[in-house]
């Protein structure tokens, strides 16, 4: 529903928030964080106006209009190329044309899968029909190939033209403590190989004909009804220069019992193959006799869609980079709930990051020049895919190898209350929680791990495809880690519906904390000559390292 126009109250006196977060920082430069202007930023963005800011719509064009005014006002100049506001990412957009027919035959029997119920089906090759007849069917176990972990699920199986069904999540995933596999993957805190997008990734570029992620919602980390919900929305992907090369003819997750059931008439266990996959011997097993036939059309397009990228000049060292990022998508006009609401206003994730970055700009602006210089980037197409800091890291406007880090923000809760608990997603993977660590601890508050790390936040969120380049990255959050009440209930109830949106009570005093906190990370980063490195064991580690012979 649209909102009527919020009566803003006082902003935050600047000093009186910092001296209660950060007395250190209050005392050399406060920052101008005005939780009464982040509200109303939020209440902006996630108004029905904006249709949900889904890419390649009239939501967008909005949005990015807007972005372009309020930094801008900020008092910050273009950071993308030429000195322009935007970044214009090439995308191939596809979207569902028809039904699907998906069906596997073992023994002359016919097994058919529904779209929906059973299986979720797509392709990112910009092609307007996708046919995979009689394929054989291999089973992968979680589709691993993890040189530094001394694993290797493929081992030397060739799965050109063939079907791959995989796990979800990595082989350790609730290991018990003992087992041989306990911790090889990070235990609980599910790794790249344990997200989807890796398996999609491995599968085309071993030239499988599709492949299958089996769904299980302990360790996808959310229900089957959340990927239904989204399986008719368009899907996303940067323009490649041989997408056949890097995409399987078809994508997409199979319901568990649906896998038992083809397993079962192919002569197999799966529950038994799913324990063998936790093995670093485990081998991969043809489904004898089965194979699978899938049938689609869909609609296969090129779009284009906006980062908007921001920039205070650095006053000495202008050439290195401290960057901050947010998303400013969200899912745009999608399925109606039981209200008859179809907007996805995402009022949490993300317009709260997005009106964060807007802090930071004007708090840069208007405090000291900073050293280096500092970016502020608004992705598009996060939700279709980390799409607009992929192209980004594909294309940086900004070196990589002098860009010192990139700090993300993505959903803050509304609230008053500040908790005492900074959770930092990834935490451990990088000397930027030690620089954190030092300012929270000034703001009388603690560095948290995230509370569910099975869900491989870490691996969902804009910093990453940057991380993949070795930058470093740092992502304290709060909207869907589970670690208070609010964000338990905002998980339940709001991640990704049409009720994440703005009500006339929210305040965003705690989130101005935060905001405060990250600002202080990156001043400090700024005005120094650090560069923070991934610590040992990361797997980013080695990226970062060859960037480092073009810095000396």
């Amino acid at each position: 529903m649209r909102h009527a126009p919020l009566c803003l109250k006082a902003a935050v006196s600047t000093l009186a928030l910092m001296m209660a977060y950060s007395p250190a920082l209050a005392q050399e430069a406060a920052p101008n964080i005005d939780a009464a202007r982040m509200n109303e930023s939020v209440r902006v963005l996630a108004s029905d106006e904006f249709e949900g800011r889904a890419p390649a719509s009239p939501g967008e064009e909005k949005t990015v209009a807007w972005l372009v005014e309020q930094f801008r006002a900020a008092g910050a100049q273009g950071g993308g190329p030429d000195g322009a506001f935007v970044q214009v990412a090439h995308l191939s957009r596809t979207r569902q044309d028809g039904p699907a027919t998906v069906a596997a035959t073992v023994s002359g029997r016919r097994i058919n899968l529904e779209r929906g119920p059973d299986v979720l089906v797509s392709s990112d090759r910009p092609t307007d029909h996708i046919t995979v007849t009689d394929a054989p069917v291999v089973f992968v176990g979680y589709g691993a190939t993890a040189p530094e972990r001394q694993w290797d699920d493929f081992k030397d199986v060739d799965v050109r033209g063939k079907v791959i069904v995989v796990l979800v999540n990595d082989p350790d995933f609730q290991a018990p403590e003992g087992d041989p596999v306990a911790g090889k993957f990070d235990g609980n805190a599910m790794t790249f190989y344990g997200r989807w997008t890796y398996k999609f990734q491995e599968a085309g570029r071993r030239g499988a004909a599709g492949v299958l992620v089996v769904h299980e919602t302990e360790g996808a980390g959310y229900g089957w009804s959340t990927l239904q919900n989204s399986s008719a929305a368009p899907k996303f992907d940067i323009v490649r220069a041989d997408p056949d090369a890097e995409r399987a003819p078809f994508q997409g997750w199979i319901q568990r019992a649906k896998a038992e059931e083809l397993f079962t008439a192919a002569g197999l266990d799966f529950a038994a193959l799913k324990d063998s996959a936790r093995s670093a011997h485990f081998k991969p097993v043809v489904l004898p006799g089965l194979t699978m036939s899938v049938d689609f059309g869909q609609i296969a397009d090129k779009v284009e869609t906006k980062n908007v990228i921001a920039r205070i000049p650095g006053a000495e060292r202008p050439d290195e980079t401290v960057m901050y990022g947010a998303h400013w998508d969200g899912y745009g006009v999608g399925t109606p709930n039981a209200q008859g609401d179809k907007i996805y206003n995402a009022a949490v994730d993300n317009a709260t990051g997005v009106a964060a970055l807007l802090e930071l700009a004007h708090a840069f602006a208007d405090g000291p020049r900073p050293k280096r210089s500092v970016v502020f980037a608004a992705w598009s197409g996060e939700e279709a895919g980390l799409l607009g800091s992929t192209y980004y890291a594909a294309n940086p406007v900004w070196p990589l190898e002098t860009t010192v880090a990139n700090i993300n923000v993505d959903s803050l809760l509304p609230g008053t209350e500040i908790d005492s608990n900074v959770v930092v997603i990834g935490k451990g993977k990088n000397q930027l929680d030690d620089v954190l660590a030092r300012h929270a601890t000034e703001a009388g508050r603690t560095l948290i791990a995230d509370p569910a790390p099975q869900a491989g936040a870490f691996y969902r969120s804009d910093h990453f495809p940057l991380a993949l380049r070795g930058v470093p990255a740092l992502f304290p959050a709060a909207g869907f880690t589970g670690a208070s009440a609010a964000s338990r209930d905002y998980v339940q109830n709001r991640y990704h519906q049409p009720t994440d949106e703005w009500d006339a009570t929210w305040k965003m005093d705690a989130a101005a904390a935060d905001v405060a906190l990250i600002y202080a990370v990156g001043r400090e980063l700024a005005d120094s000559d650090q560069w923070p490195e991934w610590n040992a064991g990361a797997e980013f580690g080695p990226a970062r390292d060859a960037s480092k012979a073009s810095r000396r």
